[in-house]
């Protein structure tokens, strides 16, 4: 187990701490005392000695109360509203949170579904087999259907499930491909020619044969999603397949548009990346059987954590180089696609407009425009609004019983704030 120094989440109270709870204590953990206790716990009651003993160290952490959002423009409320930030990453943990550590609860479950991925994608043509083995063989983090799996476990303990069902499993197989394909398409859009540093597959295989593939992907899983003979997934996921066209379009019309709202750059994030995050964690619950409320909770969690995730996307997109990357750094600004880090610095920076809506046509422009970015203070305005995300999906999480699945998915939200530490 990973042995971390204490992270203190002194959640204050405001208008959006009515997202998940109504706590006001704060506590200092250490982070392997708390996961031995979630393992004493699991092995007994949900509400029993492990509970209780947690309790100790977070009072009142179990009221919940319930937030549902039914449309992304609910956004724009969240926006100029942020709570005092209380995730402190100043100390730093003597043994960093890695993804290898948070999975480790889940590992036979995604062992199984790196199994089944490149079967499932490429049974039905050798180009689409050749094709799966650089799309699933390229690292990927199979974060999504990790989170399907920790969520589903974690909900399952509620219900008595000692098992997860094939449903589980299969929505997370869904998951998986439908996030391949909307990377493939994305891919050809943005012209890249690497993705997690290895050769793109319209590089290696031509435009044709990779918008093919992805087309297979978002229809074979849309085949699979229908047999799961759930409405409420069924209309759930495919709520997030037009998310993403709708994110592309908004993105499209939206290049070097300097007057671009942060606003409306939290909802594009939600259409091209939350809404499957979101989607993901609010499936797996309703597979498990719980109320509604808990899945509208978990949903909650998935959408907040997957904000948080593309805002430090966009805030290493300047402060990494092209080598961690996988791709050229600051491709997004070179392409005109304004990020968090942008927005805010041209709220200081009145020459970094003139810059932008010349689109980089001089010599030197865009590193010039790199460096306003980097000495204005947007990215560190960012990064306070990453930590106010992560923040909300904390909360989120106070709904479910203490478990080591539990731990992994608020990890999860300290995993990805350490990125930009």
């Amino acid at each position: 187990m990973m042995s971390m120094t204490s992270h203190n989440l002194d959640f204050g109270r405001s208008v959006l701490d009515l997202v998940a709870c109504g706590c006001s204590s704060s506590a200092s953990i250490h982070r392997s005392s708390v996961r031995k206790i979630a393992m004493t716990g699991s092995r007994k009651s949900n509400r029993g000695c492990g509970a209780r003993r947690l309790v100790c160290c977070r009072q009142n952490l179990a009221r919940c109360r319930v937030y549902s959002t039914k449309t992304p423009e609910t956004l724009l409320n969240e926006v100029g509203q942020i709570p005092p930030t209380v995730l402190n990453l100043k100390e730093k943990s003597t043994s960093p949170i890695s993804l290898a550590n948070i999975f480790e609860v889940v590992a036979e479950d995604l062992q199984t579904l790196n199994q089944n991925l490149k079967s499932i994608v490429g049974a039905e043509n050798p180009v689409l087999m050749s094709a799966a083995e650089q799309i699933f063989g390229a690292g990927g983090k199979r974060l999504r259907p990790a989170l399907v799996f920790l969520v589903s476990r974690a909900t399952a303990e509620l219900v008595g499930l000692k098992e997860l069902t094939t449903k589980h499993r299969r929505l997370a197989e869904i998951i998986e491909m439908i996030h391949t394909a909307s990377l493939i398409h994305d891919d050809v859009l943005d012209e890249s020619d690497m993705r997690r540093g290895q050769e793109t597959v319209h590089q290696l295989y031509g435009t044709r044969v990779a918008v093919l593939a992805g087309d297979f992907m978002f229809a074979q899983s849309s085949w699979y999603l229908a047999n799961l003979e759930n409405l409420e997934v069924i209309k759930l996921i495919s709520q997030v397949i037009k998310d993403f066209a709708s994110g592309e379009i908004k993105q499209a019309s939206s290049l070097f548009d300097c007057n671009l709202e942060l606003e409306e750059y939290l909802i594009k994030s939600y259409y091209k990346t939350a809404s499957l995050i979101a989607a993901s964690t609010k499936g797996a619950a309703i597979f498990s059987g719980v109320d509604g409320s808990l899945s509208k909770q978990m949903y909650e969690y998935g959408r907040n954590l997957g904000l948080s995730f593309q805002i430090v996307d966009d805030i290493l997109d300047f402060t990494q180089s092209a080598e961690q990357l996988g791709k050229p750094a600051a491709s997004d600004l070179a392409k005109g696609n304004l990020t968090a880090p942008v927005i805010f610095a041209l709220e200081k920076e009145p020459k970094l407009r003139e810059i932008i809506e010349s689109e980089f046509c001089e010599t030197g422009s865009l590193d010039e425009a790199i460096k306003l970015v980097k000495t204005s203070g947007g990215i560190e305005k960012a990064q306070e609004l990453a930590k106010e995300k992560a923040n909300l999906a904390i909360h989120n999480l106070h709904c479910l019983p203490r478990s080591p699945f539990r731990v992994a998915l608020e990890d999860m939200v300290m995993f990805n704030l350490e990125r930009f530490v």
